[in-house]
């Protein structure tokens, strides 16, 4: 591959069939936040597929395993909710929903507010594989964050929590108010 002066190819991704790279040119002269949002999707890509890789032996798809998660923290959530936080149209997770009830991992009950939604809830043959989805969490959180010492550690989680209420819904709001 040709290096042009002033560009360099920086790879974002790869597509799942492997057929096609994607790439992106970056000029040299850009400011230097573009490439750490690349750096920083790359390292959120990566993550996830390495949790992937090592929770394969459960069972469980990514969705399957997202809804999970969001199931231990917020039990008795509606569909719509769910579908809400894991950023899925209601009608994937309704499909998705099916297949976990059907295989025993979920449970629908009826909202005693709203007689037309209903409230998802884990069943007991979820909750041990939640935990051991907590253990492989750790373990490639251990990898990931290796190298780090707890100052740096504690400095980059501080910064990608004011990263993250930067770039949260009620961020404007309160900028606005400051002004």
């Amino acid at each position: 591959m040709k290096r042009r002066a002033g560009l360099r190819l920086l790879i974002l991704s790869v597509v799942a069939n492997d057929k096609h790279t994607h790439y992106v040119r970056v000029m040299q002269n850009d400011a230097p936040s573009l490439p750490f949002v690349f750096l920083l999707h790359d390292t959120a890509r990566l993550l996830r597929r390495r949790f992937d890789h090592r929770a394969r032996e459960l069972g469980l798809t990514r969705a399957q395993w997202q809804a999970l998660v969001i199931l231990k923290r917020s039990e008795g959530i509606n569909q719509a909710g769910l579908a809400e936080l894991m950023e899925v149209e209601p009608i994937t997770l309704c499909r998705l929903i099916d297949r976990m009830e059907e295989g025993g991992w979920v449970e629908r009950r009826p909202d005693p507010h709203d007689r037309r939604a209903r409230q998802l809830f884990m069943t007991e043959k979820a909750k041990p594989i939640v935990a051991r989805m907590r253990v492989i969490a750790e373990a490639v959180q251990a990898e990931m964050l290796d190298g780090l010492d707890e100052a740096e550690r504690a400095a980059l989680e501080a910064s990608l929590a004011r990263l993250r209420t930067n770039l949260s819904d009620s961020a404007p709001a309160r900028r606005a108010a400051n002004d």
